[in-house]
């Protein structure tokens, strides 16, 4: 259980590295759901066979979207948690890029860069986070993002 930390706390991190997620592992199960969920069944995704023959990936990757989509999981259990939070919204993203593919089968995580923490009001707090994804073995990483989370706070706390 992360230890929560108050405004002021956070945004005295600013600049500095956060932390690193646990490895998640992309089997093609969960690229072949993601495919279904979003109706993108393109051959590099979903036809090993295919992808194998006709691609220079050696096999199947995964969805950019998919290592968008697993943020959410790798920063939980490293993301603080701020002191008197109401709720954690995803404000959005100011830059994705995808780097390399993640091939069926690999291992990923996410390392976070906390680059802002803004007091909106005395409810609002934003935190921009830069975040890569990394290949385990991979040479570039996966993704980089610049991803905005507001949080909302039950009251006003204080910013120590």
């Amino acid at each position: 259980m992360i230890e929560p930390v108050s405004p002021g706390d956070l945004e005295r991190r600013v600049g500095g590295e956060i932390g690193a997620s646990r490895w998640f592992t992309i089997p093609q199960e969960r690229i072949d759901a993601f495919a279904d969920v979003i109706d993108d069944h393109q051959f590099i995704h979903v036809d090993p066979e295919r992808a194998s023959r006709d691609t220079p990936f050696g096999g199947t990757i995964a969805h950019g979207f998919l290592s968008l989509s697993l943020l959410t999981a790798m920063g939980a259990g490293v993301l603080p948690v701020i002191a008197g939070e109401a709720m954690v919204i995803n404000y959005g993203f100011d830059r994705v890029r995808f780097l390399a593919p993640v091939r069926s089968g690999a291992r990923v995580r996410a390392r976070f860069v906390l680059s802002e923490a803004t007091r909106r009001s005395d409810r609002e707090l934003v935190a921009r986070y830069a975040v890569t994804v990394e290949i385990e073995g991979g040479g570039k990483p996966a993704l980089a993002a610049d991803w905005i989370i507001l949080t909302l706070l039950k009251e006003q706390v204080d910013a120590a």
